[in-house]
């Protein structure tokens, strides 16, 4: 990446004698929306603290903007972050909340005044909200106050430690919609830390999925979904199958696959939808539960057929998700299927399930 907003390099943090993070490298370019996802203790938010300058790593290198961030404070730091508690100040109003950083740069009062005003607008809020203080505030104008704040001073990159955690489903959605406007229209990075991995698909140009200290793998969400490089990453990022299959490949091309699950039909597979770090002659193929479908009558030509029996299934309103326990295979096969008013099966119904190989992906190793 030439030139990027934020270069981290073999970044260590070490707390006594416990390790958070080991030798995490990150390049960020500048607009580009990332999201930190993995489990809790993975050490995504230790790597945000330490981009914000709230830590400094015990080894490695940062530069934001080109400049070494060793020994740079977070105050000078051309960074700001929005927390998870927001901590906005009870006793400030809202005017005096989202002014408070130029108030500390210096800037003179008629600034602070426009550029207030400027980010009330651009946060959708009321005029009449600069008098009042947090807690007269929902919490989603409570979110929008704390993001305004971040960004009245202009910074680089903005730093998100899931803001959006606390709120309820619908108002989630809601200023997911416009965090992602928002992004487009400003044109700054965003670094955002989430638990949700919906939330990181739908926002982020790039995901990066961190276990243990370290970084696993970086990419689109498009390619953490459909093209992981390992089954940790796979059942990480939303519901998924595994089968096992019996690989023959010659070199780095495609592969012919087979299945005791499908009968053994052989398929091949392109160099694409295989994992780069795939070798020997085993592993598991990644189906997501979208590529399935229920056969009634002929298959498809190259399809894949897996035979079962309904075990439960689950109205979501736009998809109906059907549970499938499948022969020799401990867990059942999750199906998802476009909603409708009719079922297409019922629990305890003799089923067939059928994919196309060609939008599986391989990966190595047994789930």
């Amino acid at each position: 990446m030439a030139n990027p907003i934020i270069h981290a390099a073999n970044i260590v943090k070490d707390y006594g004698t416990a390790r958070a993070l080991h030798g995490v490298s990150l390049s960020i370019a500048e607009g580009e929306f990332v999201a930190l996802v993995g489990p809790s203790g993975c050490g995504k938010t230790t790597l945000l603290k330490i981009l914000a300058g709230f830590e400094d790593p015990t080894e490695g290198a940062l530069s934001i903007e080109g400049r070494d961030m060793a020994g740079v404070p977070a105050a000078k730091r051309p960074t700001r972050m929005v927390f998870q508690k927001l901590a906005l100040f009870p006793h400030k109003t809202v005017a005096e909340n989202i002014g408070f950083p130029l108030k500390l740069a210096k800037t003179n009062k008629a600034e602070i005044a426009t550029r207030v005003r400027a980010m009330l607008d651009l946060m959708h809020l009321k005029p009449e909200y600069l008098n009042r203080y947090p807690a007269q505030l929902s919490g989603g104008e409570q979110q929008r106050v704390a993001l305004a704040r971040a960004l009245v001073s202009r910074p680089g990159v903005l730093l998100l430690d899931e803001p959006m955690s606390a709120l309820d489903a619908k108002l989630k959605k809601s200023l997911q919609a416009e965090l992602k406007k928002l992004h487009r229209e400003l044109g700054t990075s965003f670094v955002l830390v989430t638990h949700d991995l919906e939330e990181a698909m739908m926002l982020a140009d790039r995901i990066c999925v961190m276990r243990g200290g370290r970084v696993v793998q970086i990419g689109t969400p498009s390619d953490i979904y459909y093209r992981p490089v390992e089954t940790f990453v796979a059942g990480f990022i939303g519901e998924t199958n595994f089968l096992p299959v019996s690989v023959t490949r010659v070199g780095d091309g495609p592969a012919t696959i087979v299945s005791p699950l499908a009968g053994n039909v052989p398929a091949t597979l392109a160099e694409p939808n295989i994992s780069p770090v795939f070798s020997g002659s085993g592993g598991s193929l990644l189906v997501r539960p979208e590529t399935l479908r229920l056969v009634r009558g002929d298959a498809v030509a190259g399809e894949w057929l897996l035979s079962g029996i309904v075990e439960e299934y689950f109205i979501k309103g736009s998809s109906t998700q059907y549970r499938v326990r499948i022969a020799g295979r401990d867990a059942p096969l999750i199906v998802d299927l476009a909603g409708s008013l009719q079922l297409p099966a019922d629990v305890g119904e003799a089923v067939q399930v059928g994919f196309q190989p060609s939008q599986a992906f391989l990966l190595a190793g047994q789930a």
